[in-house]
């Protein structure tokens, strides 16, 4: 997999062949048909991977952060987002946005959704938060933080990540405070 995203990132999806992933990778090409049908099915692979190591990171972020207060805790889940997100922009471009699921259930099913869903869940138990539905709460959230790192790219590949990341964090403090 290694090999096929060096080259996806390299030359583009498109223009990468089964062949010369077999190549890069040192492999037979039954090995790679062992393993993946298609190289649609090595970009699910890569976007599956990506997911699971931006969850691992932004897990650890929280962990770290789990004495501080509720907004404190939420500034590192949103700011932990958007450093993750600028840290991997070509790889996330490729893994997402060559990436067309048939059915808009994979798109429900984002595990970071999930996550900051069950977080804003426990703060409003703890009476930190406040909204009507913890699910879109954390929808409008993480799309607002999505958005507001592309159209920050849409400038250039220079961003002012500390100012990105006051404005994310305050627009998601704002979205929940009691």
């Amino acid at each position: 997999m290694d090999a096929a995203q060096r080259l996806f990132l390299e030359k583009g999806f498109a223009a990468t062949s089964v062949a010369e992933i077999v190549e890069a990778a040192d492999v037979a090409k039954g090995t790679f048909y062992l393993y993946f049908q298609t190289k649609e099915d090595v970009l699910a692979a890569l976007k599956a991977r990506f997911i699971e190591r931006f969850c691992e990171k932004i897990d650890a972020a929280a962990a770290a952060a789990s004495s501080g207060s509720w907004m404190h805790r939420l500034d590192v889940w949103i700011g932990s987002c958007v450093v993750g997100y600028l840290d991997e922009v070509a790889l996330h471009d490729l893994v997402f946005h060559e990436f067309h699921p048939a059915k808009r259930g994979m798109k429900r099913a984002n595990p970071l959704v999930a996550r900051l869903s069950s977080f804003l869940l426990e703060g409003q138990e703890a009476k930190a938060f406040s909204f009507i539905d913890a699910r879109l709460s954390a929808v409008m959230q993480f799309n607002a933080m999505h958005s507001a790192v592309d159209d920050c790219l849409a400038d250039g590949p220079t961003v002012d990540r500390q100012k990105l990341v006051d404005a994310v964090t305050d627009f998601c403090r704002r979205s929940v405070c009691p």
